[in-house]
């Protein structure tokens, strides 16, 4: 896709991946409409970016419809929905609250099905259209220490394939980030056993960006931000059983670096 003049909509937008990928779009020429519950942050990306800012809370469908109806005011029918929000809050099923687990979905999942429905009629009506879906490693893989932030994003890898599968000889492209540890508030302290065993090689958002409009641009599916991910997948997809004891075994170092209060 080429982004000049294209009517953008980036969720999650006032910081991390979300602000260095609207400023990245604008740079290419788009029309951003930064939508977040961060009204400060928004503000400040929308106008680094030129863009337009909108309080949304990605959980609520009524939030999502009211940005799209703004995006199409100010800029005209929306090209790209970059669903990108979310929260990793959760933990062991055992101790997290089941409310925990309705909330997370609908920001998570359902933040999703409602892009998609919100703007995937006009586009199928034009005949052309983009949707980014933000998913993370742990959807392809899995994430230690938090099931409900692994199921939520398996579900979103699954929608972003699904929608690929469906709607691609429509002309509707679809991009899946799934992105291993990235300097964002979401990531938290470095310093924590999970960053340091888990989370990868950490990407500044700046370097995730020029992957997204790259691969939006070339209109690819697949955005992993480092090559160990698919090292990562590799050794999965060959021999399951091989992979699952070495994440047992990183779970041991986990469990001890925080015995050991590391």
């Amino acid at each position: 896709m080429d982004l000049r003049g294209k009517t953008c909509i980036v969720t999650g937008g006032a910081s991390g991946i979300g602000a260095a990928c609207s400023r990245a779009f604008a740079a290419l020429g788009a029309n951003l409409v930064i939508a977040d519950v961060n009204d400060e942050g928004t503000q400040a990306v929308a106008e680094e970016t030129d863009g337009l800012a909108v309080h949304c809370d990605v959980g609520n469908e009524s939030d999502i419809n009211a940005t799209v109806s703004a995006a199409e005011e100010a800029f005209g029918p929306v090209d790209l929905f970059f669903s990108n929000a979310g929260v990793a809050t959760g933990g062991d099923p055992l101790e997290t609250d089941i409310q925990d687990w309705h909330d997370q979905w609908d920001i998570n999942v359902m933040a999703h099905v409602y892009a998609i429905r919100a703007v995937l009629p006009q586009m199928l009506d034009r005949g052309s259209g983009y949707f980014v879906h933000t998913a993370s490693m742990a959807g392809i893989l899995t994430t230690h220490s938090n099931v409900l932030y692994a199921a939520t994003k398996h579900a979103v890898v699954a929608i972003a394939e699904w929608m690929s599968i469906t709607y691609h000889d429509q002309g509707i492209r679809t991009s899946l980030l799934a992105p291993l540890g990235v300097n964002t508030p979401m990531l938290g302290n470095r310093g924590t056993p999970f960053a340091q065993t888990a989370a990868g090689p950490i990407k500044e958002p700046e370097e995730v960006a020029d992957m997204v409009t790259d691969a939006v641009q070339n209109e690819r599916f697949l955005i992993l931000t480092d090559e160990i991910a698919q090292t990562w997948m590799d050794r999965k997809n060959s021999d399951l059983e091989r992979w699952l004891n070495g994440m047992r075994r990183l779970q041991r170092k986990i469990d001890d670096a925080k015995q050991k209060g590391v």
